[in-house]
């Protein structure tokens, strides 16, 4: 009778082996060497197709749904952070690729294969997808090169474990038993258990969750190259917004099921869709907001939209847009969508709510003005006040970031976010006034559209 650590059903748990249309993986055998040039580096090409997946556990209506809609698509070779806070179906979409659940409507390709859709279905087995899960799965009474070799079928030859081995620098290791190694090289062994069938796919389940920052740093800074060398596209799940711009090609950022915005690192950064996508991804400022006549009147004070900074295809009227419609006689831009999520653009405004208003400003775009010099203090008349809005807060508390302060501040019921220089020093309780930093880029949710303060003589901030 087999114990549980025999148990050949746990295949699909370690790594699933290849199906008949995955693309091999010449195995070089002159070392690991992650820069050197692959002999058959495979021409990119689309591994995984997601087309409008909706999944939800259980069969009743009244269930929720975990996935809602999903669209995506993975070349070889790239690397996919699926970002987004717990809950929001990271974890479900990796099962629904690795075939360990089903999707109640939409469809899977794998390397140009349907594996999931209406009245079809292809079992874990044959997707040809290696899973790296977050606490390894590593067999404890199997040594590093037999736990590696697992996956394989029999009489396969072992020369890709060994290039894969020194591809991970894992040589010299090859007889030590999980137990015996350090936890970076643990996670290297699994992934190297789970590319050694040679599968199109690699699905890894927060992998560095467990692992010190610089091992951390240092394994996910290698993976890009590893998956490059190996032609196989990867989903890394992670809920570090910092981790998945650091080393994905593209970051998809899921809440409540829905895909919010998949885009590169820039894009997500410098344009984000939503203000879900600001706040969770750029830990950003979300304030109320509300037009007065061709203004935005926000806690902060007046802002106006930046027409400079508008496509080709808007523009504003001097009108401006009115308070109760948010229209404007000369506004091409989708001014219908500055109040009204619903018709805003796909993806543009699904968790901002219904008939809302948002400001978006990240922590790097506010500073705090130097404190006024009255007269006969430094000898010299005091210098004209900064023509800048600005308005009164109280510092709540702060964070030391190796070169910055990340101070949390309060503006009525309102907690602000600010990153400054290590040269503005802040007591908890100290009063300041916080401004807009020249050259800051707010922007205006649902629609997304660019702001900048108003002129000086405007109302000002409580």
């Amino acid at each position: 009778m087999l114990n549980h650590n025999e148990d050949r059903s746990l295949w699909p748990l370690a790594i699933t082996k290849p199906g008949p249309t995955t693309s091999p993986c010449p195995v070089p055998l002159t070392g690991g060497d992650l820069n050197a040039p692959h002999p058959a580096d495979p021409a990119p090409i689309e591994r995984i197709r997601l087309e409008g997946i909706w999944h939800r556990y259980g069969g009743a209506a009244a269930d929720p749904w975990t996935l809602r809609g999903v669209d995506l698509s993975l070349a070889a070779g790239e690397l996919l952070g699926l970002l987004g806070p717990s809950g929001c179906g990271k974890t479900t979409l990796l099962r629904l690729i690795a075939g360990f659940e089903q999707p109640q409507r939409g469809r899977i390709w794998i390397d140009g294969r349907e594996v999931a859709g209406p009245g079809r279905f292809l079992a874990p087995e044959r997707r040809g997808v290696g899973m790296v899960f977050q606490d390894y799965a590593l067999f404890p009474h199997l040594d590093a090169v037999a736990n590696a070799r697992f996956g394989l079928r029999r009489g396969e030859a072992p020369d890709r474990v060994n290039w894969l081995f020194a591809l991970l620098g894992l040589e010299g290791l090859e007889h030590r038993y999980p137990h015996q190694l350090s936890g970076g090289q643990r996670q290297r062994l699994a992934l190297a258990r789970a590319l050694a069938p040679q599968p199109s796919v690699v699905l890894l389940d927060e992998p560095f969750s467990n692992l010190d920052v610089e091992v951390r740093e240092r394994l996910r800074s290698e993976l890009p190259a590893v998956l490059a060398a190996c032609g196989a596209c990867a989903l890394l799940v992670t809920h570090d917004p910092q981790e998945a711009l650091a080393v994905a090609d593209k970051v998809a950022l899921l809440n409540q099921g829905l895909l919010e915005q998949c885009a590169s690192p820039i894009d997500l950064v410098q344009r984000p869709a939503t203000a879900f996508v600001g706040r969770f991804v750029l830990q950003a400022n979300l304030l109320p907001a509300r037009w007065r006549g061709p203004e935005l009147d926000t806690p902060l004070g007046t802002f106006e939209l930046d027409t400079f900074e508008l496509g080709p295809s808007q523009s504003v009227s001097p009108g401006g847009p009115t308070e109760a419609t948010g229209e404007a006689g000369g506004l091409q831009a989708p001014a219908e969508a500055l109040v009204d999520p619903a018709r805003a653009p796909k993806g543009g405004g699904a968790s901002s709510g219904p008939g809302t208003l948002q400001l978006l400003l990240r922590p790097t775009d506010l500073e705090v003005l130097p404190p006024a010099d009255p007269a006969g203090t430094s000898g010299d008349a005091p210098p004209d006040p900064d023509p800048r809005q600005s308005v009164e807060v109280e510092v709540l508390g702060r964070e030391f970031l190796g070169r910055d302060w990340l101070y949390q501040m309060g503006l009525g019921s309102l907690r602000l976010r600010v990153r400054l220089p290590l040269a503005v020093a802040l007591e908890r309780g100290e009063r300041c006034r916080l401004t807009l930093r020249p050259g800051a880029e707010p922007l205006l949710f649902p629609a997304g559209l660019p702001l900048r303060a108003s002129s000086p003589g405007h109302l000002q901030g409580p």
